[in-house]
């Protein structure tokens, strides 16, 4: 890679070490942020600006695949700190980034103030001039390259992956799965993320498809990291969506309160078969760091049961 083109791995220690990632993308004189994680996350990615030997006037982008606070949720102390940049973010997006007030009431609901603060830290509005809506599709440059977008349903409504095509590669947030480092030991082992509330199947096997037919060499997984066999990660996130749609359907046929539990369970013995199959036996440090994602995916396709079966 050309010395003026470099993209570097920012380790957000979210929740865990290498759980959660932001990308610092340069090209020639300028930059570009994927991804904020959380507010405790910007010291972070200023001081890899820093070890980069850029100013933060030099990053012209701040771009956030969807929503989700793991992903978004620092992004308005990060253009705090960053004078010139423009938030770049999905239409569906973008209105909750200009007033987050909904977004911020939401997940306190859930997790209660205290443990809010914990993760996420205070999330602000960010000035609507400074924000811009990327439609499906269209196109950036970043230091005399394109950067482009394409909108990408399934994990979430208001998702979107960033194609970056001068170095071969795309910035995938979740919509090509989850790549944990700590579970690559034997061979890959990639699953999708069916989190409530939006979470489509046919929408989610579209998108995977899509990132594979950019035809690049690497993608930049969120969660975590890069990875470089498109098509054998895409064929395990495919088999698992098979799977999600098979545990919908036989959840919608179950009372309401067996529905999440019945689907943990056969979650949980897929990863196993899913592990086996790569040659990885799963000890007790692996099922601690799979079981937040796999109670999350349980849920979320809880979720798609009760609507299937409330007609």
């Amino acid at each position: 890679m050309d010395a003026r083109r470099s993209t570097l791995t920012i380790d957000c220690d979210y929740v865990l070490p290498r759980f959660a990632a932001a990308y610092l993308r340069v090209e020639n004189d300028e930059a570009a942020f994927i991804e904020t994680n959380t507010t405790h996350a910007a010291p972070r990615l200023l001081q890899a600006l820093d070890e980069a030997g850029l100013r933060p006037e030099q990053v012209r982008w701040v771009i956030v695949t969807h929503v989700h606070l793991d992903h978004a949720g620092g992004a308005s102390a990060l253009m705090k700190a960053l004078p010139g940049a423009t938030l770049l973010a999905h239409p569906r997006a973008a209105r909750h980034l200009i007033d987050p007030s909904k977004l911020v009431a939401s997940a306190t609901q859930v997790y209660g103030a205290e443990t809010f603060e914990r993760l996420y830290g205070a999330i602000e509005p960010i000035p609507e001039a400074r924000v811009r809506v990327m439609d499906d599709g269209t196109a950036v440059d970043l230091g005399g390259v394109p950067l482009q977008f394409f909108h990408t349903r399934g994990h979430a409504n208001h998702h979107f992956v960033v194609a970056d095509p001068a170095a071969s590669s795309v910035f995938t947030g979740d919509t090509f799965g989850l790549a944990y480092p700590r579970l690559q030991r034997a061979g890959r082992l990639a699953f999708p993320s069916t989190s409530p509330t939006d979470y489509d199947g046919a929408e989610a096997r579209r998108s995977v498809e899509r990132v594979i037919a950019l035809g690049v060499e690497r993608a930049y997984l969120t969660h975590f990291g890069e990875v470089n066999d498109l098509r054998a990660v895409g064929d395990q996130l495919l088999r698992w969506i098979d799977l999600s749609d098979q545990l919908v359907a036989g959840a919608a046929a179950l009372p309401p309160e067996q529905r999440e539990g019945w689907i943990r369970r056969h979650l949980g013995e897929r990863m196993d078969e899913e592990a086996s199959r790569v040659g990885l036996t799963l000890d007790a440090d692996d099922r601690s760091l799979l079981e937040l994602d796999l109670q999350l995916n349980a849920q979320g396709l809880a979720f798609v049961a009760g609507k299937r079966a409330a007609g």
